[in-house]
């Protein structure tokens, strides 16, 4: 007599399908010593039943006329929990991935993210890895579905990657100091700013505009790079190191 599924929520209402012989006039349906809700004979082979709130693996019996069945086990899942995830920020073109721990994750099903859902790899009962969908920039709830129950509770940060329009003054001095505004968009979370992979100290104005002073160079047109934690903009030959004068 199959029984699907074969694990539910500890707190009970989980639909289950219970198929077999003989099921005609079915009276009861128990979940160990618990009575289940909401019983409906489908048809000589086919009950169905809402579980009981319950605890650990049980038998489920099928009351009839007849007797009662032999018991299948059902198995109690706890809600699960979790207790951080990583990294907690990725591009809004989604793909990145999350890492979650926590407890009671070997049933895990969906994780959301806001109102967008995934399929997560179950690592094992403490970890999970999921693909970030896409999203809009900004704060979203994360929760996990699991056999046990949905929880949430942790957040996830959507941002854009940067983009570059302009970097002004486009030239300066090979000793560095030149003050530069860089333009572009998703600049807000800008945690980087390099001039030929040379990190520079940078102050971020707006979503917009970044200002940086630039490092020593080496003469010459060099890129110029933006990068945040959804990727990385590149302003190719974006400025151009200029050697001082020589009497």
């Amino acid at each position: 007599m199959p029984i699907s599924p074969n694990q539910g929520s500890s707190g009970g209402g989980t639909l289950v399908t219970i198929t077999g012989t003989n099921l005609s006039g079915t009276t009861a349906v128990h979940f160990g010593t618990r009575l289940a809700t909401s019983v409906t004979n489908v048809s000589p082979t086919q009950v169905t039943a809402v579980s009981p709130s319950g605890n650990g693996s049980v038998g489920v019996t099928v009351t009839t006329p007849g007797g009662t069945s032999n018991p299948i086990p059902f198995f109690y899942v706890g809600a699960p929990f979790k207790q951080s995830l990583s990294p907690t920020t990725g591009s809004t073109a989604g793909g990145g991935t999350v890492t979650i721990t926590g407890t009671g994750l070997s049933t895990a099903t969906s994780v959301a993210f806001g109102a967008n859902s995934a399929t997560p790899t179950v690592v094992s009962d403490s970890v999970i890895t999921v693909a970030a969908p896409a999203g809009t920039a900004g704060s979203v709830g994360v929760s996990v579905t699991t056999a046990g129950g949905t929880n949430n509770g942790l957040s996830y940060t959507y941002i854009e990657a940067p983009t570059i329009t302009t970097v002004a003054p486009a030239e300066g001095s090979t000793s560095g100091g030149t003050a530069v505004t860089i333009t572009g968009t998703g600049l807000t979370s800008t945690d980087q700013v390099a001039f030929d992979g040379n990190p520079a100290p940078f102050t971020v104005i707006s979503d917009t505009a970044v200002s940086a002073v630039t490092p020593p160079g080496t003469a010459g047109a060099v890129d110029v790079t933006v990068t945040n934690g959804a990727g990385t903009a590149t302003a190719t030959d974006g400025f151009t190191y200029v050697a001082g004068p020589g009497i």
